[in-house]
C-alpha cells in the first residue's frame, strides 16, 4: 500500500482513536518493512480485526460490516462481473437497489478498485468495510457453492488440470513414466485429463481412497476423506470403460480382462510429492468399479512419539518395542491404522545394525532399508511359508502383516521365543481379547505368558476442524445411554462440527489414534497360565494404569480435539 499522505492520515486517525498509542505505531511501522502496516498490525495481535476495520471506516466515512461465517452473496450479483475480478479486487456484491450496488471492499485503500469494479459493472459503488479475510473466504465459498449446484461447470473447470503437471508409472518398472507418452492421440486426451482430475483431487483433499463406480445409467466418484465417503461430479457415463481401461494401462493390467477381478499399482508425482496409488478392479453387473488407494510415505509417523499417545501408553510401546525378543499385536478392525502403528514402530527400529524382514499382503508403504516380501495366497504364497522361509534370513525384527489362521500364529510365537522380535496385527475388539483369539488359534497359554510382550487396540477418529468447530451442550440423555458419568465434561467446553471451506462444509479435518495398550506383567501372565477370561485380564490392565478405547476417546473430546458423537462413534461400544 503506498505510503500516500492519504495514508499518512488513516495513521493518524488510528492513535486519534485509541487503537495505538503513538510508539506503538512508530515501532510497527519499522517492524512492518515492505508489509502493508495493517496487515501487520493484525499478524502481530497489536490490534484486533475488528479494531482495525472500524477504524478504516471511520476515516472513509463507510459503514463496517461483520459478515457471517456461512454468507455466500447471491449469484445474480457474483455474475455481474468475471470471477477472477471480484477476487483480484478482494471485493464481494452484497445488494443492488436500482442503479446502486453495495460492495464489501477488502481493502477500502484501493480506490482504483472501486473505479474499476464501477467500469466492470456499469453500476455505482457502494463501498462498506470489511475484513479482507472475510471476503476472500465468502468468495471461496460462493465458488464451491457453484461447482456443487453445476456439476458439468465443476468437471470443466478440473479438466483444465495440466497433463505436464503428473507423471505415473507402473510398478515392475523402476523409471515414472510420463503421462504425455503413454497415450498420444487427441481422442484419449480428454480421458486422460479425467484421470487426472481424479487423482490430483484426491492429493489435494487428503483423501484416502478414490471410488469410481459404474451404475445403470451413470457413473459415480467418490473420495473417501476422514473415513466419509464423500460424494464429487462425475465424468459422463459414456467415459467409463475408457476410464478404466487408462487406469488398467497405468497399473499395467489387462485391458481385454473384463470379467475377473485385477489387483495393481503405479507411483503418481503431482502436487510436488511422489505417491503410490494401489489398483484393485471388480467387475459388477453394470461395469467394472475401480478403487484406487493412495500410500503416502509423508502421512506416516516419522516415530513413535509422533502417534500422540498418552503417557502411559507411550511408555509401554517404548518399553515393548526396546526389547531384545518378543511379540507385539496390534488389533483393530480394518482400517483401524494397525499397519501405519506398526510402521511407525519400525521406523524406530530401522538402524543399520539390524535385519528387519516383513511378509505382507499386500505390500502398502515401501521402506528405505527394509526388506518387504508380498504374500500371494494364490501361488500357495502364504504367511505360514514366508514366515518359515523369513526366519531362515537371519532377522533381527519381524513383521507379519496379520495373523489369520492357527499356524502362522504358532510360528510367530515360537519364532518370539527364539530371539526375534516379531510385530503382527490381529482382529479382536480390545487389547485384552488378543490373548484369548491365541488360545482360540489352539496356542497353548503358557506359550502365550512367555512370549507376548504388548497388546495393543486402536481406533480412528475424525478431528475436528479447527476454523469452524462450535461450542456445545451435552445432552445428558447422551451421557446416560452410553455410561459416561455426568460430571466427566464439568469444566470442560464441548465442540461440534460446524461448516467452512477450509474442511469442504463437512467439519472434520484429518483423522487421528485412540489406543488402549496393554503391557504383559507379571499379574497379567500368571492370569493368563491360569486361564483367565478377557474380562478379567482388563480388570488386572485397568488397575495397573491401563486407559481404555473409551476413556482414550472422551480424553479427546475434552481437549476439543474431536466430538462426542465421532468419539461414540468408534468406541462407544467399547
Amino acid at each position: 500500500m503506498p505510503q500516500t499522505a492519504h495514508y499518512q492520515n488513516f495513521k493518524s486517525t488510528l492513535v486519534q482513536r485509541g487503537v495505538l498509542s503513538e510508539e506503538q505505531l512508530q515501532a510497527a511501522q519499522q517492524e512492518a518493512g515492505n508489509m502493508p502496516l495493517e496487515k501487520y498490525l493484525v499478524q502481530s495481535g497489536l490490534i484486533s480485526n475488528e479494531a482495525l476495520n472500524l477504524a478504516v471506516a471511520a476515516y472513509f466515512n463507510m459503514t463496517p460490516l461483520v459478515l457471517p461465517q456461512t454468507f455466500i452473496p447471491p449469484l445474480e450479483l457474483l455474475e455481474l462481473a468475471p470471477a477472477n475480478v471480484w477476487t483480484r479486487l478482494k471485493a464481494l456484491p452484497l445488494m443492488k437497489l436500482g442503479k446502486r450496488l453495495t460492495v464489501a471492499l477488502g481493502d477500502p485503500f484501493d480506490l482504483l478498485a472501486q473505479e474499476e469494479l464501477g467500469r466492470v459493472t456499469k453500476m455505482c459503488i457502494v463501498p462498506v468495510a470489511v475484513y479482507e479475510k472475510d471476503v476472500l473466504d465468502s468468495l471461496s465459498r460462493a465458488q464451491s457453492n457453484k461447482d456443487s449446484q453445476n456439476p458439468g461447470l465443476a468437471m470443466e473447470n478440473i479438466m483444465k488440470v495440466p497433463e505436464a503437471d503428473i507423471e505415473f508409472s507402473s510398478e515392475p518398472q523402476k523409471q515414472e513414466e510420463s503421462i504425455d507418452k503413454t497415450l498420444e492421440t487427441a481422442e484419449e486426451a480428454p480421458v486422460i485429463r479425467m484421470v487426472n482430475m481424479m487423482l490430483v483431487e484426491a492429493l489435494r483433499t487428503g483423501a484416502s481412497d478414490i471410488h469410481f463406480e459404474a451404475m445403470e445409467k451413470s457413473s459415480r466418484l467418490r473420495y473417501r476423506i476422514d473415513g466419509a465417503l464423500i460424494e464429487r461430479p462425475s465424468p459422463p457415463r459414456s467415459l467409463h470403460n475408457a476410464i478404466v481401461s487408462r487406469i488398467k494401462i497405468m497399473s499395467d493390467l489387462d485391458i481385454a480382462e473384463r470379467r475377473n477381478p485385477q489387483d495393481g499399482r503405479f507411483k503418481v508425482k503431482a502436487l510436488k510429492k511422489e505417491v503410490d496409488i494401489r489398483v484393485s478392479i471388480l467387475p459388477t453387473i453394470h461395469g467394472e468399479k475401480v478403487v484406487m488407494r493412495t500410500l503416502d510415505k509423508s502421512n506416516l509417523a516419522p516415530s513413535l512419539s509422533a502417534l500422540g499417545l498418552d503417557d502411559f501408553a507411550f511408555k509401554a510401546m517404548k518399553f515393548a518395542i526396546e526389547q531384545p525378543h518378543g511379540i507385539i499385536l496390534v488389533t483393530g478392525p480394518t482400517g483401524s491404522g494397525k499397519t501405519t502403528t506398526l510402521y511407525s514402530c519400525l521406523q524406530d527400529l530401522n538402524t543399520p545394525d539390524v535385519n528387519i524382514v516383513t511378509a505382507e499382503d499386500p505390500v502398502e508403504y515401501q521402506l528405505q532399508g527394509v526388506n518387504q516380501v508380498h504374500v500371494n495366497q494364490q501361488t500357495g504364497l502364504t504367511f505360514a511359508s514366508v514366515l518359515r522361509s523369513v526366519l531362515r534370513q537371519d532377522p533381527d525384527i519381524v513383521l507379519v502383516g496379520e495373523i489369520r489362521d492357527g499356524e502362522t500364529a504358532d510360528i510367530a510365537v515360537k519364532a518370539a521365543l527364539t530371539g526375534h522380535l516379531v510385530l503382527s496385527t490381529l482382529h479382536t475388539n480390545d487389547a485384552s481379547g488378543v490373548i484369548a483369539r491365541l488360545i482360540d488359534m489352539n496356542v497353548p497359554p503358557f506359550l502365550i505368558a512367555s512370549s507376548l510382550i504388548l497388546a495393543q487396540a486402536q481406533r480412528l477418529f475424525r478431528k475436528l476442524c479447527p476454523f469452524c468447530k462450535k461450542p456445545m451442550e451435552v445432552d445428558p440423555d447422551v451421557l446416560s445411554a452410553n455410561h459416561i458419568e455426568p460430571t466427566f465434561f464439568a469444566d470442560s467446553a464441548i465442540f461440534a462440527p460446524g461448516s467452512c471451506p477450509k474442511c469442504n462444509g463437512i467439519g472434520y479435518k484429518g483423522r487421528g489414534a485412540v489406543m488402549e495398550v496393554l503391557p504383559v506383567s507379571d499379574a497379567i501372565r500368571e492370569a493368563t497360565v491360569k486361564g483367565a477370561t478377557s474380562a478379567v485380564l482388563r480388570e488386572i490392565a485397568v488397575k495397573e494404569g491401563m486407559v481404555t478405547l473409551k476413556e482414550a476417546g472422551l480424553l479427546k473430546v475434552k481437549n476439543g480435539i474431536t466430538s462426542l458423537h465421532a468419539a461414540l462413534e468408534v468406541t462407544g461400544g467399547e
